[in-house]
């Protein structure tokens, strides 16, 4: 099989995480595995509670040179789709929809065991996993907004209190407690200023 980025580079046979059979590039450290490979290993793994409950989207991690190139599946030929990881310096991951077989380049692998994303790929690279990613990141971008606006300290505190009452069996009771206060007082300030 040759590498899916260097294409004059042949793999040879190599190992994740102890066992998790893979083929590897010596070329581009770039990693195959194959989907019966990788079930294999994910069935002998416990799963993550929750790999989909939060990204630390500040991880620092420098992409491939290769990441953007794209490639040609090892075992079948086909193109690698590509699904894209939202950090600080975003990265995708590339599968072979034929095959189901997935390239890693070089430091994927160790980035998405950081992620807690390692046991769960191939889902990774499901519609649904996307448009959850789009909301975490969304939700991500409104809480730096909030930092923004309100400084640090009132932001957690606002952070906290959003929790609370989340939680709290009447928590719609206060939030639209809440938003009357607001509205009155802007009502307020409306008719004081006109």
């Amino acid at each position: 099989m040759r590498c899916p980025k260097q294409k004059n580079t042949e793999l040879v046979a190599s190992k994740l995480d102890g066992d998790l059979k893979c083929s590897h590039c010596e070329s581009c450290q770039g990693h195959w595995l194959s989907a019966d490979d990788y079930e294999t290993w994910r069935s002998q793994q416990e799963k993550p509670k929750k790999p989909l409950s939060g990204l630390d989207f500040d991880l620092e991690f420098q992409p491939s040179e290769y990441d953007a190139k794209a490639g040609l599946c090892p075992e079948c030929g086909s193109y690698l789709a590509r699904t894209r990881i939202d950090l600080k310096q975003p990265f995708y991951l590339e599968r072979c929809a034929g095959c189901g077989g997935m390239w890693l380049d070089r430091g994927e692998w160790e980035t998405i065991k950081k992620l807690n994303l390692h046991v769960v790929l191939p889902h990774v690279f499901s519609s649904q996993w996307q448009i959850v990613m789009r909301e975490m990141l969304q939700t991500e971008h409104e809480r730096q907004a909030v930092i923004e606006k309100l400084g640090k300290d009132l932001a957690e505190q606002l952070f906290k209190l959003t929790d609370a009452i989340e939680s709290h069996e009447h928590g719609d009771f206060a939030a639209a407690y809440i938003m009357r206060r607001f509205d009155r007082d802007k009502y307020l300030d409306l008719n004081l200023n006109s």
